[in-house]
């Protein structure tokens, strides 16, 4: 059984979970540079008036040279209550987001100093949340061409191509009725749209 390299990523979407479900031993990349331009530090959601990027700030700004377990959060600007609010207003309607919400924000206004941290222990909610618990662990090196019996999915989904699916997982969105359903946003909107049996959904799709 092959297993699985990718990256860390802020509330990473439903594409990313689906491949964590595939492989029965994964591991985490934490000793690569950080990235630009990638879910590292962003996520995607459906509005009432379209997509919506939620964006983690960094210190040093997005062109530094920096390991990823090493970057550190900004916090100048009060972007977790932009967050929050943004939550709230794109799923007040949805079926499980009051049951989800609360543990949520606790989450993100702990302020962890790193977001490679932040990043974790929103994986381990989602992970927990979805009643699923593969065997997950950290790099301890950085490899730059893994062994041919793991699959190197770091890179493979970013904002560039998030969209490009034959088939994604298929399921009601708030806002499906004013802006047509948008496929692979974050592991957000499948969980507060259709809660615990968020996993069905992906099995059903596999």
């Amino acid at each position: 059984m092959k297993s699985l390299l990718i990256e860390n990523q802020y509330l990473g979407s439903i594409s990313y979970y689906k491949m964590l479900f595939n492989y029965s031993y994964i591991e985490i990349e934490q000793y690569e540079y950080f990235q630009k331009m990638s879910f590292r530090n962003r996520c995607i959601i459906p509005g009432s008036n379209g997509l919506l990027q939620l964006s983690v700030p960094i210190e040093n700004g997005r062109n530094q040279t920096t390991l990823f377990k090493e970057v550190k959060i900004a916090y100048a600007e009060n972007w977790i209550a932009h967050h929050c609010r943004s939550f709230e207003a794109c799923y007040n309607r949805a079926p499980f987001f009051e049951f989800y919400k609360e543990k949520l924000f606790e989450i993100l206004k702990k302020k962890p100093v790193f977001l490679f941290d932040l990043n974790w222990e929103l994986l381990q909610w989602v992970l927990n949340k979805l009643k699923s618990h593969p065997k997950i662990h950290l790099t301890n090196q950085y490899q730059l061409s893994p062994s041919n019996d793991i699959v190197d999915a770091r890179n493979s989904i970013l904002p560039k191509n998030y969209q490009l699916l034959i088939e994604p997982v298929k399921y009601t969105q708030v806002f499906e009725d004013k802006i047509g359903f948008m496929p692979n946003m974050s592991i957000l909107d499948l969980l507060f749209c259709v809660g615990p049996s968020a996993l069905t959904y992906f099995k059903s799709n596999t």
